[in-house]
């Protein structure tokens, strides 16, 4: 049996996985379509509900994402969120103008009774705001349900077409009452049961792996990453020995870390697990580069080759199985079956790439190609896999080779290990770990004098970082007490040799980025 789906049709939002995350916490399955998607192609996945984002254009512009009119006869329930709100009104027949005034972030709203969208959310609450034009005259059949100081249609509706529209964004946090509203749309207005959940995703899941893999034997390549390692824990629990993983380690993973994956699925899973140590191969062709887009691309293509070639040795008469989740279709440009995915390629995702044309596996296998990171996380635990590794932290596919400026060298690495192991440490002793999202050492390739038991000394600067966010796409610093500083400043000073100066990164993104490369 199918889930109920709801659809989030996607104008080019910068929140489009946001509006589909909140949604499937709700316990909604939904899917991400682009605004052109045909209108008959909607209808035939009978949707139960539709969500239509926000974007940055404006709806009087010829070049923006417009729909057909014939959408809202669907008798479909329908959610429009920001440009999703006024493309709802413009359709229709309503006004939209510019804003006199501009409402960019937290603004108070004031809602009508009667609504159901707004059930027993009280009547002023705090929204977040971000546009520049407004609806300044309903289509016919409309009522408005909450205004704002400046916005006189901040919310409105048409309940006999279950038709519904909001100006501000109810997905982000910043809406104090936005998981309330969209769970209210899912269920009071569309009727969603809430049939999401993890442990029908394992069990439906498993039956079709062993059905679609039958007797056959199945490849996956193990990064030590949270998706492939619940990937490889999935397939092992649907077909045992016939799953063979194999681990590239190019030598620029943290310290320990290689030995943890190996140890980790060799002892719980069952599976052949082929561990392939290339530090050598990788420094080689490292040598002498110091851009780090040029760093960047020699990993990613190293790596493969050295997993390619480890698939020649062992033969590719069977499956080829791969960590790729939801948001990484939706920014390559893969979000449906008909390849048109979201409204722009984003980036290439290190695990979804082609095959080279003389390895012929009988197809490719993707577990988890449906899920967002925290339902991986969730189905990785419920699967056994150690509580560190399933909250493992964002980790660049390229390792350390993205947080070593300049030319990346064996002892480069060895003291980059050594400082993050260090920190780490500290942070998790401290019991600020969960409050970070993220946080790492990084080797600046920067010398400064010192001075150490009474001797000058010239060797090399730490920087450490650690972010605080709610979605990576943007972060503030954190806000790590003095002591909890000092102590890790005196330990890498101490315990790191060719370590005599450490910083603090105090840089948000934007106009930071998170990592240094």
């Amino acid at each position: 049996m199918e889930n109920q789906l709801c659809i989030v049709l996607d104008f080019g939002g910068q929140y489009n996985q946001l509006i589909a995350r909140r949604v499937r916490e709700c316990g909604v399955y939904c899917e991400i379509k682009r605004f052109d998607t045909p209108l008959e192609e909607i209808k035939a996945l009978h949707p139960a509900g539709i969500i239509f984002t926000g974007g940055p254009n404006s709806v009087y512009d010829a070049a923006s994402p417009h729909i057909a009119k014939e959408y809202f006869d669907l008798g479909i329930p329908t959610l429009g969120i920001c440009y999703g709100c006024q493309l709802m009104a413009y359709t229709l027949g309503g006004t939209v103008e510019s804003c006199e005034k501009s409402e960019y972030g937290k603004i108070e709203v004031t809602h009508q009774d009667g609504s159901l969208l707004f059930d027993g959310i009280p009547a002023e609450s705090t929204v977040w705001m971000s546009h520049t034009d407004y609806v300044s005259k309903l289509p016919e059949g409309f009522r408005v349900t909450a205004t704002s100081a400046d916005c006189p249609c901040a919310a409105f509706e048409d309940p006999a077409r279950k038709l519904y529209a909001v100006q501000f964004h109810p997905e982000v946090t910043h809406s104090v009452f936005g998981k309330e509203l969209l769970h209210n749309f899912l269920y009071h207005v569309c009727g969603f049961t809430g049939d999401w959940v993890m442990d029908d995703f394992i069990e439906k899941t498993v039956a079709k792996l062993r059905a679609q893999i039958g007797d056959k034997k199945v490849v996956l390549g193990l990064s030590g990453g949270v998706d492939s390692s619940v990937a490889a824990a999935l397939l092992s629990r649907a077909v045992g020995k016939q799953l063979t993983c194999v681990f590239v380690d190019q030598g620029l993973m943290r310290k320990d870390e290689g030995n943890f994956v190996e140890e980790t699925f060799t002892e719980l899973f069952d599976m052949n697990f082929v561990r392939v140590n290339c530090q050598a191969h990788f420094l080689e062709k490292l040598k002498g580069v110091y851009d780090p887009e040029q760093k960047r691309h020699i990993i990613g293509k190293e790596f493969y080759n050295v997993f390619w070639n480890k698939i020649r040795e062992t033969g590719s008469d069977g499956f080829f199985a791969q960590g790729t989740i939801y948001p990484d279709r939706i920014e390559s440009g893969k979000g449906d079956e008909a390849g048109k995915g979201s409204t722009a390629v984003i980036k290439t995702h290190h695990n979804m790439v082609e095959m080279p044309e003389d390895i012929h596996f009988a197809g490719t296998i993707e577990p988890l190609a449906e899920l967002f990171k925290d339902e991986v996380r969730a189905v990785g635990e419920k699967l056994g896999i150690p509580h560190e590794l399933v909250w493992r932290q964002p980790f660049p596919g390229p390792g350390l080779g993205v947080r070593i400026i300049g030319e990346i060298t064996a002892e480069k690495i060895r003291i980059l290990q050594e400082a993050d192991a260090v920190f780490r440490d500290e942070i998790q002793k401290s019991g600020l770990e969960r409050e970070l999202k993220q946080f790492f050492a990084v080797l600046p390739d920067v010398h400064t004098v010192g001075v150490m038991g009474d001797h000058r000394t010239y060797d090399h600067l730490i920087a450490i970082r650690a972010i605080t966010t709610d979605d990576f796409m943007t972060a503030d610093w954190a806000r790590i007490p003095y002591d909890v500083l000092a102590r890790v400043s005196n330990r890498l000073c101490n315990e790191v040799q060719h370590v005599n100066r450490v910083v603090y990164d105090i840089t948000s993104k934007p106009p930071g980025t998170v990592e240094w490369e």
